[in-house]
């Protein structure tokens, strides 16, 4: 679809199917956020919270989404950035936290992990495949996109490290794989800064 001034216009959002969407995969995150929280703190998995911290912020950044569904590119822009910072926060929280847990003793229980990563990983992919068709958006939607996306490789990592955690007794698979995902939130924190900070940049510049 071509936009205005030959710019190839990215999709921003406004769709009643899309939005319907958001809301169910709004609904999904918020329900894991509780179940695997609880879990987390159960089976005393570092890897099991950082993924449900990740569930809480996806649901909260999905909502900032369909606030900003068809405000200016500059303000969606603006709440891309504020998505980006947040993750970004997550990522050194997760990393800061799996550093301090190196140093406390502790297994974590395999069983519980498994269980809960392979109910979340079904939650997530049933995220991403309500959100697939909406990849290739604007910075806020595909901020979106890429949050799911980030969810369903986590769940499929919390497993591993389940699987590691029962075959070695230890809690070092659970502490990589939670490092692991710290370093994913940064990845795409930048991805989604440097892209809205691209697109303020292209609204600014046709406003004067």
């Amino acid at each position: 679809m071509a936009g205005c001034c030959g710019h190839e216009a990215r999709f921003d959002g406004v769709s009643a199917a899309y939005k319907r969407r958001l809301w169910i995969v709004i609904a999904i995150n918020a329900g894991m956020f509780a179940v695997e929280m609880g879990a987390g703190q159960m089976a005393g998995s570092q890897a099991l919270k950082a993924d449900a911290l990740d569930f809480l912020g996806d649901a909260l950044t999905y909502g900032i989404s369909l606030a900003v569904i068809g405000a200016s590119l500059s303000t969606r822009a603006l709440a891309a950035l504020a998505k980006g910072i947040s993750l970004l926060l997550m990522g050194m929280w997760v990393f800061g936290s799996t550093v301090y847990h190196v140093f406390v003793l502790g297994v974590p229980q395999a069983e519980v992990m498994g269980v809960i990563g392979f109910m979340a990983l079904a939650a997530n992919v049933t995220s991403v495949l309500l959100l697939a068709a909406y990849k290739d958006g604007d910075a806020n939607v595909r901020s979106v996109w890429l949050c799911s996306r980030n969810d369903a490789i986590g769940n499929v990592a919390v497993m591993i490290a389940a699987l590691g955690v029962w075959g070695t007794a230890t809690g070092w698979p659970d502490l990589i794989v939670a490092g692991i995902m710290a370093g994913l939130f940064l990845n795409s924190a930048w991805q989604i800064l440097v892209q809205a900070i691209q697109e303020r940049r292209e609204d600014l510049a046709h406003q004067h």
